[in-house]
């Protein structure tokens, strides 16, 4: 038998002063009533109570275990409507994982504005390219770079794809630019060094796919380490559109080969929103989840 709801029982007879009016006051028989009180003093293996056929009260032992349950009980209400919240109400320690590029140039100077709009929300926010495991690390939400592999995940897609291969003004005024993709190959190339990569990059254009080997004297795992050495003059990078938008307009970054579609492996690779599958997904998850794709929505 349910503790808590024999528990409640015999409140409810303390309070009401009778089987009989607790069990209509609960909307149960009287006999059900008083099989759990005497269900509960057997477990306790004491009398909680004085009967008689005209009154009930408390004894000693039932007078102490009634102020105490009683508290128990409430704050046990307590706790369970303060879980409940979180799945009502946008709050509570959201940790998410970025993309070092992507989460410097455009996430994180978004983040004041997605905070401001949940004030009871608190962001532990980590940069990394890497692919935790999200559930051991209690990670709530990452964002990553490529098809998903794991099935316990559910996955958002935030862009397309879609790369562009840039260098810096300074390095097209020093080297020149390549008239052809293949080109490229007498070009200092700075490379993306990670699993299912490799040091080609692909062109397409009219339905014909080519592919160049690239070299230069930086590779890095690093998108942001990528970027940061193309805007400095390194030599040619290939990254996400959306991480190199902002560069390109303001003229810090040199667009090459527009006509061209380009990747750097053979799959299509997005940027995903990534979070542990369940049942229910946790308001505060919503929320960042709906954030990303707004955010992302011109890209």
């Amino acid at each position: 038998m349910d503790e808590m709801l024999t528990n409640r029982a015999f409140l409810q007879v303390v309070d009401s002063g009778s089987f009989s009016a607790a069990a209509a006051e609960i909307g149960v028989s009287v006999a059900t009533v008083a099989r759990q009180v005497n269900s509960l003093e057997a477990r306790l293996g004491v009398q909680l109570l004085h009967r008689t056929t005209r009154t009930l009260s408390l004894t000693e032992p039932g007078t102490h275990y009634c102020s105490r349950i009683r508290e128990v009980l409430r704050i046990y209400d307590g706790v369970k409507r303060e879980v409940a919240s979180y799945q009502k109400d946008v709050k509570g320690l959201l940790r998410v994982h970025l993309r070092h590029s992507v989460g410097n140039q455009i996430i994180v100077p978004a983040l004041p504005s997605f905070l401001e709009k949940h004030p009871n929300i608190k962001l532990d926010v980590t940069l990394t390219d890497a692919r935790e495991d999200l559930v051991a690390q209690g990670v709530d939400v990452a964002v990553w770079l490529g098809n998903l592999e794991d099935s316990s995940l559910i996955a958002r897609r935030l862009t397309p794809g879609k790369r562009l291969v840039c260098c810096s003004p300074a390095y097209a005024a020093k080297h020149g630019l390549p008239e052809h993709p293949s080109d490229l190959s007498q070009h200092n190339c700075i490379v993306y060094r990670a699993k299912s990569y490799d040091s080609s990059w692909r062109f397409t254009k009219d339905g014909t796919t080519i592919s160049v080997g690239v070299s230069g004297n930086l590779e890095s795992e690093s998108s942001a380490v990528l970027m940061t050495s193309a805007l400095n003059g390194l030599g040619f990078v290939m990254l996400q559109e959306a991480v190199v938008r902002n560069a390109i307009e303001t003229g810090a970054l040199v667009n090459v080969f527009s006509d061209y579609q380009t990747s750097s492996t053979d799959a299509d690779i997005a940027l995903y929103a990534v979070y542990p599958g369940s049942k229910q997904t946790s308001p505060k998850n919503r929320a960042f989840i709906d954030f990303l794709v707004r955010l992302f929505k011109s890209y």
